[in-house]
């Protein structure tokens, strides 16, 4: 930018100013930096195919990992207090295992979804006998 023209000096006369340049400013935006989104790792689907009353709640076992039953009959990963109180009750019932409750009703994982059963070797149990297909009946 050229800059020229008159200017008053500190004794109060008019001065003639010669021809300056002045650089302007020069604002550079930052390049644009991609964020990508933060990775979601869900938790694998867990439903206990038995389950035991603690005298407080229904507690099941997954591959080692304890769970409860919580609001919406929905099983939930049991938290430190539970397992605390839980861990006691295995303490006065060491064959609790023996006494669990076949989960036919309670099916729903933490999301809300129903999954079915699974025999022992981790296969989806067969339909019941009294479910027909449609094709079956005339």
């Amino acid at each position: 930018m050229l800059v020229s023209g008159c200017a008053v000096d500190q004794n109060g006369h008019l001065a003639f100013v010669p021809p300056t340049f002045v650089v302007a400013p020069v604002v550079v935006a930052p390049q644009p930096m991609y964020v990508a989104p933060a990775l979601v790792v869900e938790a694998p689907v867990m439903v206990p195919e038995t389950y035991v009353w603690d005298g407080v709640e229904n507690v099941g076992v997954v591959n080692g990992q304890y769970f409860y039953l919580g609001a919406g009959d929905v099983w939930l990963v049991a938290d430190g207090d539970r397992l605390e109180r839980f861990h006691g009750y295995e303490r006065d019932h060491p064959d609790w295992r023996d006494h669990g409750i076949r989960n036919d009703r309670y099916r729903k994982d933490a999301h809300g979804h129903e999954q079915p059963r699974h025999d022992e070797k981790g296969k989806a149990a067969p339909a019941k006998k009294d479910e027909k297909k449609k094709d079956d009946q005339h």
